[in-house]
């Protein structure tokens, strides 16, 4: 019986968890930004999207590189380097680029938000907002969730485009692929909708999972170090699983059609 009391309460916590994160979204979400939010929209997207790019492009370029090496070590025993461009932009379009960007993003981007609205919670800035009739939901938490929103599918863009030319240097100038090889395959077989929009989609979702959970790990969190450090850890691990979950669930629907 104390077992199943430990089980029950641990998942009535779960619920409630699940219940306020929900409240705090659709509250945040109701928050769009207006003309005059315009200024804290834009330091947050700056703060999330354009300091993350360093990170972005120098992942990318290294993951692109090594995906051509490795594709082309393989292809060039049955005589199909000239695959090598059409292998590396369907891996990354439809999985690595959405994937690796999301976890980037939750690595660099949420835990800095998580610790930002933790410490704020802390040192009473958001109770400060809350006793002057400002609302923190809409103050604070909305411009990093649309910021988030915004910037990561954008960054997953450029995660590709950068990872692309990353396999094309390495395939074509340091394999001596053949550069018509290389190009007229990708273009003649990615499609608009099935490889880049599928990918869009997904980066889109992880967006959206990434940052409610970091928003909501920070607003939630306990106001003292420890407790803004374990919402952090918790922000990064818990937004890894979900990219990956989310992921398999995605790509299923996308593409298991084995029919």
């Amino acid at each position: 019986m104390r077992l199943i009391r430990h089980l029950g309460a641990r998942t009535l916590d779960r619920v409630a968890t699940l219940g306020r994160a929900s409240v705090v979204w659709a509250q945040a979400v109701w928050g769009l930004p207006k003309i005059g939010d315009i200024p804290l929209l834009v330091r947050q997207i700056y703060s999330i999207g354009v300091l993350s790019l360093v990170i972005i492009v120098l992942s990318g370029f290294s993951i692109g590189a090594v995906i051509a090496l490795q594709f082309y070590t393989q292809l060039a025993r049955f005589g199909a380097e000239d695959a090598v461009g059409l292998g590396l932009a369907l891996v990354l379009l439809r999985e690595l680029g959405p994937v690796v960007t999301a976890l980037l993003f939750a690595g660099r981007a949420g835990s800095a938000v998580t610790a930002e609205i933790g410490l704020m919670k802390s040192t009473e800035q958001l109770s400060s907002m809350e006793m002057m009739g400002v609302d923190p939901l809409h103050r604070i938490v909305a411009p990093r969730l649309w910021a988030g929103l915004i910037c990561l599918p954008l960054l997953t863009t450029i995660f590709n485009v950068v990872a692309i030319y990353g396999g094309a240097v390495v395939a074509i100038q340091w394999l001596g692929s053949d550069p018509g090889g290389f190009w007229s395959g990708m273009q003649d077989a990615v499609e608009v909708w099935d490889d880049i929009g599928k990918g869009t989609v997904k980066s889109v979702v992880f967006a959206l999972v990434v940052t409610w959970i970091a928003v909501f790990q920070g607003y939630d969190s306990e106001p003292t170090a420890e407790g803004i450090g374990r919402a952090t850890t918790q922000t990064v691990v818990i937004s890894s699983v979900m990219v990956l979950a989310l992921d398999f669930l995605l790509t299923l629907g996308m593409y298991g059609d084995f029919k």
